[in-house]
C-alpha cells in the first residue's frame, strides 16, 4: 500500500470522526438552546404549576345591593405518580369530603392515564372541609382555591343565569381562553356578560424536593402571575321590586317585565315558575339541573324573553295607532258593538258596554268590535292593490313597534315572537283570503306571538309617545364609561307622536274613571296610571290574563307588562300584580296588603296535558 493510500484513508477517517462529533454537538446544542421538551420534563419533576383562578365579577342591583357574590371554595386535585398507594386510606378521604367511593375510584383510574398531571377529583369543597383535609398528609392530593357563586337575595334565577363546566365546543370557540375544568356562563347575565365577568387566571409555581414534597414558591414567586378579577357589573334591576314580583307570581305560570321608559333599563324581569339560583351551585348542581329539566312547569325556561304568547287586547293599542297614522281613523270615529262583531256566519264576541264608542272609549272599554272595523279599514284601504299588500304594510308598522323580531337587547336568549305576513296566508289559503279570514289579528289573536319583553316595550313606546330605547339589563360595567352605543339611541316607530295622545287618554280613562273602562282596579291616587287589560284566548285550558301599563301619564317612570297563563280576565290576575308593583316602585310602600294576600292566593292549575306529561315522567 502506497503512502498516498494511507494518507487518503486517514483523511477520510478523520472526516467521519469530525462529522460524528459535529452531529452530536449540534444535537446537544439544539436540545439545550432550542428544544424545550427535556427542560420541561426536568422542570416537571421539580416544579408544580397551580392555577390561581380569578374571582368572577360580582353583580349588584341599580341601588348597589348584591345580587351575585363570590364565595371561597376549593377543587381537590390528585397527581397519581405522587400518591402513596400502599398507605392511602380511601374511606377516610371519602368520609372527610362527603365523597362517594365509586367516584374516587373512577377519578384515580382517570389520573393513571397521565400520572404526572393534576386530575380533578371533586370540586366545590368547602373551606371547613379543606381545613380538615389539611390535617392529614394525603400524598399526591392537593387543593386549589376557586370562587363559586352565591346569591344573597335568592332571586332572578333565569335573569342572572348560571355557570357550568366548559365543553369541548366552548374550548374551541374560546380560542385558547379556556381549558378543561374552567367554568363559563351558560345562561342569563352570566352568559351575556361572560367576557367581563370571568377575569384572567394567574399561576403559582411551587418547587418540590427529590421526594416530591413542596419546598415553597419557586424563585420566591418571581415567575408567578396574579389573577385579574372579573369586572363588577351594576344591573338595571331593582332587587326589592324583583323579589316582590317573584313573590306575587309564585304558584303561577307567566312573566313580569318592567322598564324605565326614559332609558330602556329593565327594572324587573321575573319568569314564573323560577328556581333558587343557589341550586345551580355546588356538588348537587347536576341533580338539581335534571330535576328542573324534567319538571313539566319548565322553571329553567325564561318566559320573560323566550315565551311566545298571543298579546290579546293589549294589542288593540297598536291597531288604533296604525289606523290613525294611515288616515283611516280619527279619535272621533265611532263604531257600534252589539256584544260583538259579526262577519258572515261567524261572530266575535265582546263584553257588554255602551255603543257606539269613539276611540278613547273603545280603548278604555277594550271593545273587540271597534278594532275589528279599524283593522279591516287598514288592510282593505283602496290605496292598496289588494288586501295582501294592505296586510304587508300593516306588518311593517307592527314590526316598527318591536314585534316579530328581536329587540336587540343584551339578553342573548331573546326570542323573536311572530307576526304573520301575506306569504303565510297565501300558502295556507292558496291565495284565497280576505280581511275576515285574518280578523282575529285585530284583537291580538290568531297567529300573533309576542314575548313579555316585547309587550313591556310596547308600554314604554306608548309612554314615550312613539319611541323606545332598546331594553337592557346592565346599567354600568366597572372600568367603562358607557355601555354599547345602541342602548342610548332612540328607536322610532312609524307612527307620529301626535297620534299617541288619544290612545293614552283612553288608557288613562280606563284606569282612573270609575265605570269608564276595564282597568279601574289599577287606580293609584295621584299617579295618573294608564293601563290596558287583555284576555288572550287559549285553545288549551283557561284564557291567559295580561295587563299593560305605565305611570304616571306625563314623565312616566315605569312601564310594565304582566302575563299570567290560564289567569282568565286581564283585570282578575295580571292587573293587580302590575298595580302592586307600580305602587311599590312609585311610592316605596304598599297600602293594600289585602290585595297582596288575594294575589298570593290565586291559583291556576296546569291544563291536563301538563299533568299527563308529568305523570309519564
Amino acid at each position: 500500500m502506497s503512502n498516498n493510500d494511507v494518507h487518503m484513508r486517514r483523511t477520510i477517517l478523520k472526516f467521519i470522526v469530525f462529522l460524528i462529533f459535529g452531529v452530536i454537538a449540534c444535537r446537544i446544542g439544539y436540545i439545550q438552546l432550542i428544544d424545550t421538551k427535556y427542560k420541561s420534563m426536568a422542570a416537571g419533576n421539580v416544579l408544580r404549576y397551580e392555577v390561581q383562578y380569578a374571582p368572577r365579577g360580582e353583580v349588584v342591583d341599580r341601588n348597589g345591593e348584591f345580587l351575585v357574590q363570590s364565595m371561597e371554595c376549593y377543587d381537590l386535585m390528585v397527581i397519581y405518580r405522587e400518591m402513596d398507594k400502599a398507605g392511602f386510606d380511601t374511606m377516610r378521604l371519602c368520609n372527610m369530603l362527603n365523597l362517594k367511593k365509586e367516584r374516587l375510584v373512577q377519578k384515580l383510574k382517570d389520573a393513571r392515564v397521565n400520572p404526572r398531571a393534576p386530575t380533578l377529583v371533586t370540586n366545590f369543597v368547602t373551606k371547613e372541609a379543606k381545613l380538615r383535609f389539611d390535617e392529614f398528609n394525603f400524598k399526591g392530593f392537593h387543593t386549589v382555591q376557586r370562587n363559586a357563586r352565591q346569591y344573597p337575595r335568592k332571586i332572578g334565577g333565569n335573569l342572572l343565569g348560571n355557570l357550568g363546566e366548559v365543553t369541548e365546543n366552548d374550548i374551541k370557540r374560546g380560542e385558547g381562553e379556556y381549558k378543561r375544568g374552567d367554568y363559563i356562563g351558560k345562561s342569563g347575565m352570566e352568559r351575556a356578560y361572560e367576557s367581563y365577568l370571568r377575569g384572567v387566571d394567574g399561576v403559582k409555581i411551587l418547587e418540590r424536593d427529590r421526594h416530591g414534597a413542596i419546598k415553597g414558591s419557586y424563585m420566591d414567586g418571581v415567575f408567578d402571575t396574579l389573577p385579574i378579577p372579573g369586572k363588577r357589573i351594576t344591573s338595571t334591576i331593582d332587587a326589592r321590586l324583583q323579589a316582590f314580583a317573584e313573590e306575587l307570581m309564585e304558584g303561577k305560570m307567566g312573566a313580569v317585565v318592567a322598564i324605565e321608559p326614559s332609558t330602556g333599563e329593565i327594572l324587573v324581569m321575573a319568569s314564573s315558575p323560577t328556581f333558587d339560583p343557589d341550586d345551580m351551585v355546588g356538588s348537587q348542581r347536576g341533580n338539581n339541573y335534571m330535576k328542573m329539566i324534567n319538571d313539566p312547569k319548565t322553571p329553567m325556561f325564561n318566559r320573560a324573553v323566550q315565551a311566545r304568547y298571543p298579546p290579546g287586547s293589549t294589542f288593540k293599542l297598536v291597531q288604533g295607532l296604525v289606523g290613525l297614522q294611515e288616515g283611516v281613523l280619527t279619535p272621533a270615529n265611532a263604531y257600534p258593538c252589539h256584544n260583538g262583531y259579526s262577519y258572515g256566519s261567524k261572530r266575535m264576541g265582546c263584553h257588554p258596554h255602551a255603543s257606539p264608542l269613539d276611540l278613547r272609549n273603545a280603548v278604555a272599554q277594550s271593545c273587540n268590535a271597534y278594532f275589528c272595523y279599524v283593522f279591516r279599514n287598514i288592510i282593505e284601504n283602496r290605496k292598496f292593490e289588494d288586501v295582501k299588500e294592505g296586510l304587508d304594510v300593516w306588518v311593517e308598522y307592527v314590526k316598527s313597534f318591536g314585534f316579530g323580531r328581536k329587540l336587540d337587547s343584551d339578553f342573548l336568549d331573546e326570542a323573536t315572537g311572530y307576526v304573520p305576513t301575506s306569504e303565510r296566508y297565501n300558502r295556507v289559503y292558496r291565495g284565497s283570503w280576505n280581511g275576515h279570514t285574518v280578523i282575529s289579528l285585530s284583537i291580538g289573536q290568531g297567529e300573533l306571538g309576542c314575548t313579555p319583553l316585547q309587550m313591556a316595550n310596547l308600554a314604554a313606546i306608548v309612554a314615550n309617545r312613539g319611541f323606545y330605547y332598546i331594553p337592557h339589563i346592565v346599567k354600568a360595567i366597572e372600568g367603562q364609561d358607557s355601555l354599547d352605543r345602541r342602548f342610548y339611541e332612540k328607536q322610532y316607530t312609524k307612527v307620529d307622536a301626535k297620534h299617541f295622545i288619544p290612545i293614552i287618554e283612553g288608557m288613562w280613562k280606563g284606569a282612573n274613571v270609575p265605570g269608564a273602562g276595564t282597568s279601574y282596579r289599577a287606580y293609584l291616587p295621584g299617579w295618573d296610571v294608564c293601563g290596558k287589560t287583555g284576555t288572550a284566548q287559549n285553545p288549551i285550558g283557561r284564557d291567559h290574563s295580561t295587563f299593560l301599563s305605565f305611570a304616571p301619564k306625563d314623565n312616566p317612570k315605569i312601564a310594565i307588562s304582566v302575563y299570567v297563563e290560564h289567569g282568565g280576565f286581564g283585570a282578575s290576575a295580571a292587573l293587580p300584580i302590575a298595580s302592586l308593583l307600580e305602587e311599590m316602585y312609585l311610592t316605596d310602600t304598599i297600602t293594600r296588603p289585602q290585595l297582596v294576600e288575594q294575589v298570593k292566593n290565586l291559583y291556576y292549575p296546569l291544563p291536563r296535558r301538563y299533568q299527563d306529561n308529568a305523570n309519564k315522567k
